[in-house]
């Protein structure tokens, strides 16, 4: 799949307030200062198109950018961040799962984990709250930069076995700053919406 524009659209406190307009969509979940936003520019071949924070929790919206006129990508709140205020914390956790369980034309979840730290209690709960939703998820390996090329593949491996993938190769390495796993991941996401298109979009 080819990126032939990006736009932001909307940011989002509420589920009454999600786009009417349905298309397909593709969302970005994961903890806090995982490089959701920097995923999201490299992806979209845009440098400042998502707001990149050193500050974790910062995205506290559901963040909708309109990808080649066709699709959403949807970026969530961070999880997982304790120093979060109770209150912010109290608004996620019921936004990001009406949206997750709102029946829209979600096509897949990209779960990121960040390379450094590996998978998570709250990457597990997140992916098994999603395979209870029947949702499609893709385990992203952020900042795969910052390992040695020779701990890579074991960090791949240590995550398809903690989410039980029969292959490793359903794991995408990606980094924000090179851009490894750009293409593959396009592909995958590109993948999604042939199969999207071949079923009707809900008005």
């Amino acid at each position: 799949m080819k990126i032939v524009s990006a736009e932001f659209v909307t940011s989002v406190a509420s589920l009454a307030q999600l786009p009417s307009r349905r298309r397909p969509e593709i969302a970005v979940a994961g903890r806090s200062n995982v490089g959701k936003s920097s995923l999201i520019n490299s992806l979209l071949g845009r440098r400042s198109l998502a707001r990149v924070s050193s500050v974790p929790g910062r995205t506290q919206l559901l963040n909708f950018f309109l990808v080649n006129g066709e699709f959403y990508l949807v970026d969530l709140p961070g999880y997982g961040y304790a120093r979060v205020p109770d209150s912010i914390r109290r608004t996620w956790g019921p936004l990001i799962e009406g949206y997750l369980a709102a029946g829209r034309d979600l096509r897949m979840v990209l779960l990121l984990i960040d390379a450094r730290q590996g998978v998570t209690d709250k990457d597990l709960q997140m992916k098994r709250y999603l395979h209870d939703l029947s949702l499609d998820c893709l385990p992203i390996l952020t900042k795969i930069d910052k390992l040695p090329r020779t701990a890579r593949p074991a960090r791949v491996r240590d995550v398809a076995g903690s989410f039980r993938l029969p292959d490793p190769g359903g794991v995408v390495p990606f980094s924000a700053k090179s851009h490894e796993g750009r293409e593959g991941l396009l592909a995958a996401i590109g993948a999604q919406l042939e199969g999207a298109r071949a079923r009707p979009v809900p008005r």
